[in-house]
């Protein structure tokens, strides 16, 4: 089986709907502060955490505060359109929820997570409820160690 590296970049599919219509499909009232998060987001290089949201849409939005961002994460969360990441124990992440699942590999060294598919895992969600009488929600996978740049130091 090939594990396959995908970008966390949204798609041209995605990029084509407006955040307007995003947010008024989820049933969302549609405000500035939420339309530039969600922009935010969406164009993300990587995971976001909120201090990073926060900090580029100030610099759009001077007067947006830290708990309207907290708050605008937690309205984007709810009718799963934002998924929040767990990396490590001090702080969350962000990324648009995705129609295709992926996991992430973690560097332990420098922070660096990168995102990928592997197949097995669509065997596992199909097999195990089965065998053990079980109804599978949700699956999380997020492996850790060590960078080939880390490993070099």
């Amino acid at each position: 089986m090939q594990v396959k590296s995908i970008s966390n970049k949204p798609s041209k599919k995605q990029l084509d709907k407006s955040n307007r219509t995003i947010l008024k499909i989820a049933g969302k009232r549609i405000t500035s502060q939420r339309d530039l998060i969600l922009e935010i987001i969406r164009q993300g290089e990587g995971h976001l955490d909120a201090d990073e949201i926060y900090r580029q849409a100030r610099a759009i939005q001077p007067r947006l505060s830290l708990s309207t961002v907290y708050r605008t994460i937690k309205a984007l969360k709810k009718p799963g359109l934002v998924e929040e990441l767990h990396f490590d124990d001090s702080h969350h992440h962000y990324e648009m929820k995705s129609t295709t699942k992926h996991y992430h590999l973690i560097c332990l060294g420098c922070g660096k997570v990168v995102e990928f598919q592997y197949p097995l895992t669509r065997y596992v969600n199909r097999d195990v409820p089965e065998a053990k009488d079980f109804e599978i929600v949700d699956a999380e996978l997020r492996l850790t160690g060590y960078c080939s740049q880390c490993r070099q130091v």
